[in-house]
């Protein structure tokens, strides 16, 4: 595998739960569980990208690196790309790894599985994907559904992203894990895209990629882990987290 960083974008405006990086799960922070997950992928280093000197604070304070990046950015996409010039500005890292600072209970294998994924010289974006095995889940908008061909074990070429219930007729649908391992010159072409029509229409940025002709492959992982929005979703993480330590 050639060069690996991974990012964590982490900001404390949250309408749902706000300040929820520093939101205590088993003695820690939230934010510092998801750089631990980052860690044991032993991938590659790992610097947290936030407009809070708090979270950076945080992060240090348990032997981690982070950056202070500005705090009017559209998306983690774009607080990663800026965070790239402190985190490696002699730009050796041939692959970024963006993940969610709202996993705490993400696996470092999936991790490992979607940055391996590059490895295919084709590839210039890998994502996550779990198979729907919630009924309700197939017809719900918040859960986001990638819609691609097989082109390998465990693997799809992804061809779309939708909010619908798609693809009709029968077999598995796929539930979309937001964590996205770019080849740098794809994350490049990326923030410099304006948004695209599909991407506002479904409210999903990696439409963007899709419609400018960038391809994106998902590994298939066996589930999906916790993105904690709201209280609700913090008391389950901490209950997941307590029992596992």
């Amino acid at each position: 595998m050639p060069d690996v960083l991974i990012l964590i974008p982490a900001r404390m405006a949250s309408t749902r739960l706000p300040g929820k990086p520093l939101a205590d799960i088993a003695g820690e922070p939230m934010i510092v569980h998801v750089w631990r997950r980052a860690l044991e992928a032993n991938v590659g280093p790992v610097w947290v990208a936030t407009d809070s000197p708090a979270i950076a604070a945080a992060v240090e304070k348990a032997g981690g690196r982070a950056t202070i990046t500005r705090g009017d950015h559209a998306s983690g996409t774009d607080r990663i790309h800026e965070a790239l010039r402190e985190a490696d500005p002699a730009g050796r890292a041939d692959i970024v790894v963006n993940v969610q600072g709202d996993l705490p209970t993400l696996k470092p294998a999936d991790l490992a599985a979607a940055a391996a994924l590059l490895s295919d010289r084709s590839v210039d974006i890998a994502t996550l994907a779990a198979e729907i095995v919630k009924a309700h889940e197939r017809g719900d908008p918040n859960v986001v559904k990638v819609v691609g061909t097989p082109v390998g074990p465990h693997r799809l070429r992804a061809l779309y992203f939708t909010r619908a219930s798609a693809p009709a007729g029968e077999g598995p649908l796929y539930h979309h894990i937001g964590l996205y391992a770019f080849r740098r010159a794809a994350l490049e072409r990326f923030v410099a895209l304006p948004p695209s029509p599909l991407e506002r229409r479904e409210h999903l940025e990696q439409l963007r990629a899709l419609e400018a002709g960038m391809r994106i492959d998902a590994a298939i992982v066996a589930s999906v882990p916790l993105g904690v929005d709201t209280p609700a979703d913090l008391e389950t993480a901490r209950a997941v987290l307590t029992n596992r330590a």
